[in-house]
């Protein structure tokens, strides 16, 4: 009988160290020369779903974005702005459709949306936390 709550003491134990480990911190990056100090995930979210194409700087956004079925990505627009994938890709099927607006720059990974954010001044992306360097400038945290 002790043994089988110590066991499962220990899967819980796990379970929990293996959920706080794929849920790495999220940050909202711009390019370094960029005069944004920092966002709201308001502020980001509508840039990302599409609702505006302009910075707070007020110059034109241009959205680096990871592509489907990223897990940071999921976890990027379930924090911003609050959508799950599936909400996020109807809603921008939706606004392509129509011609309201452009889908962020899909890149294949987060070392290009660094590079990309790195050599343009009005990108603005998501990376993990750990990847961010001297190259790019973090303006919101999503943990």
């Amino acid at each position: 009988m002790q043994k089988t709550s110590i066991i499962k003491s220990l899967l819980l134990a796990g379970l929990v160290t293996l959920s706080n480990l794929a849920a790495a911190e999220i940050v909202v990056i711009v390019n370094p020369k960029s005069p944004l100090a920092s966002m709201t995930p308001e502020q980001v979210s509508a840039i990302f779903m599409g609702k505006t194409n302009t910075l707070p700087s007020g110059t034109t956004a241009a959205p680096a974005d990871l592509p489907e079925g990223n897990a940071a990505r999921d976890q990027f627009y379930s924090k911003a702005a609050g959508k799950s994938s599936s909400q996020v890709k109807a809603t921008w099927a939706r606004l392509t459709f129509s011609g309201k607006a452009t889908p962020p720059k899909e890149l294949g990974t987060a070392a290009d949306v660094k590079k990309f954010v790195a050599s343009n001044p009005d990108a603005i992306g998501y990376i993990e936390k750990s990847a961010v360097d001297g190259t790019v400038k973090a303006i919101l945290s999503l943990d």
